[in-house]
């Protein structure tokens, strides 16, 4: 472990920076007056930047899903699920002796968070998708944090598609026997055979809910002429899917992680293992999922990616600083020396709780001009904006190591009139979370070891 801290020092020392702007380097502009009639605008302005295979991406909520839901979560509620989801990952994480990139222990009674529950109400962006011979339409959402993929094989899925996958209905389907390599693979103590030897799989979480059924594999459609044969997802059963879903128009999950049942893992042979994403500033917005990203496309700045062989799910980087207004905050690089994990489904960013604290003071120091307001949830560094259309927020850059400098959207640094971070808890390093990666192609070379970023791609 000190070798491993020892080498993480060595890559915050030292750099040129190389900027991934977003817009001025010492303010923002933050629209914060009320918004016209929601209607989906035109597709991103700047293509994905390689020729992989793109499928557009959208909110969950809004004039651009798919399959938008009957009743939208409350700010209120979100931050609470996103909790959820927080203390999922650090408890993931967790030690009984150090921490960081290579010290990460699984604990036995957390499992990857492919689950049915409030925390999977964090999950805001969708793809369509097809599964099957014929084809079933299906809008699944997508998940960094998440390894198995899964779609509801029962009545109660989304609405938004034509069908509900129906496994019994596709030429091209079979279920995995208890002894085949795929189900050995999968994660949990919880996975077992039923009677008749098909693989089940089954996957909890903290909230009590899960997905269960059986593990399979079918023919996947991303458009119409790209296809993955043998595709291995879970046909969820679940009869209960637990709080905050009765309004929930998808029909699954979409495992981008790490680990051997992702998508990414699967399609390596054909894509390459690296895909990127990018997501919309707002949900009036859309953007995009690569599979075969690559790194050498001009326009990213890019940071070593690191892994782990303890939680091979999750994409960590090492956060070196932040700047506010041009100017750099007092925090020692020592601080993010846990490593920061990069993940699509948190939605607020969680720091340190020293390099918290001193990016709030220099962010309030930044806003003297606007009354402060109370707390809200989990985000204490509020703003009183009454009257005003349109406030001049100080810029943010996350510094990374290798000198990439990304200098957030203003849609990345707010979330509602409060600061879009939070401060983390248990010692567990940092999360880079949604808000703040919106606008940016997100680029993860998975067999390169690079994480990259390339501003204003949608």
């Amino acid at each position: 472990m000190a070798s491993v801290r020892k080498l993480l020092l060595l890559l915050l020392c030292g750099y040129h920076p190389l900027v991934a702007h977003a817009g001025d380097a010492q303010s923002k502009l933050l629209a914060t007056g009320s918004k016209a009639d929601a209607v989906c605008s035109e597709p991103p302005v700047t293509p994905p930047s390689s020729s992989g295979t793109t499928v557009p991406l959208s909110h969950r909520h809004g004039p651009c899903s798919p399959a938008p839901s009957t009743v939208e979560p409350t700010m209120a509620e979100l931050l609470r699920r996103d909790q959820l989801r927080a203390k999922y990952i650090q408890a993931k994480l967790s030690v009984n002796s150090g921490s960081g990139t290579d010290g990460v222990q699984q604990s036995a009674a957390i499992t990857l968070p492919t689950t049915l529950g409030s925390a999977l109400d964090t999950l805001a962006y969708v793809i369509t998708v097809s599964i099957g011979t014929p084809a079933m339409t299906q809008a699944v959402m997508i998940d960094t944090g998440s390894d198995v993929s899964w779609v509801h094989c029962h009545a109660r899925a989304g609405a938004g598609s034509s069908l509900f996958f129906d496994p019994g209905k596709s030429s091209t389907y079979t279920p995995f026997s208890c002894s085949s390599a795929a189900c050995t693979r999968l994660e949990g103590r919880d996975n077992g055979c039923s009677l008749n030897s098909t693989c089940q799989y089954t996957v909890r979480y903290g909230d009590g809910s899960n997905t269960t059924g059986t593990y399979g594999s079918d023919t996947l459609a991303l458009n119409s002429t790209e296809k993955v044969e043998n595709f291995q997802f879970g046909c969820s059963e679940t009869s209960d899917p637990g709080e905050g879903l009765d309004e929930d128009q998808t029909d699954g999950l979409m495992g981008l992680g790490g680990g051997a049942p992702s998508l990414v893992s699967q399609t390596a042979a054909t894509y390459g293992s690296a895909f990127s994403y990018c997501l919309p500033a707002t949900t009036r917005s859309s953007g995009f999922l690569t599979l075969g990203a690559s790194t050498g496309t001009s326009g990213f700045v890019t940071t070593p990616m690191f892994r782990s062989r303890r939680a091979p799910t999750f994409y960590f980087v090492i956060l070196q600083g932040i700047n506010v207004g041009g100017d750099p905050v007092a925090i020692s690089p020592t601080v993010f020396a846990a490593g920061s994990i990069m993940d699509s489904g948190t939605i607020i960013t969680r720091l340190p709780p020293r390099a918290y604290s001193a990016l709030s003071a220099a962010f309030r120091a930044g806003m003297r001009r606007y009354p402060r307001a109370r707390a809200f949830s989990i985000l204490d560094t509020c703003f009183d904006f009454t009257g005003q259309d349109n406030v001049s927020i100080p810029a943010v850059e996350l510094v990374f190591s290798g000198g990439a400098v990304v200098d957030l959207d203003a849609d990345g640094i707010m979330y509602g009139s409060c600061l879009a971070f939070a401060p983390a808890t248990g010692g567990i390093g940092s999360i880079i979370g949604n808000v703040q990666q919106r606008t940016f192609e997100v680029l993860h070379d998975v067999g390169q070891s690079v994480l990259g970023f390339r501003p204003g791609a949608c």
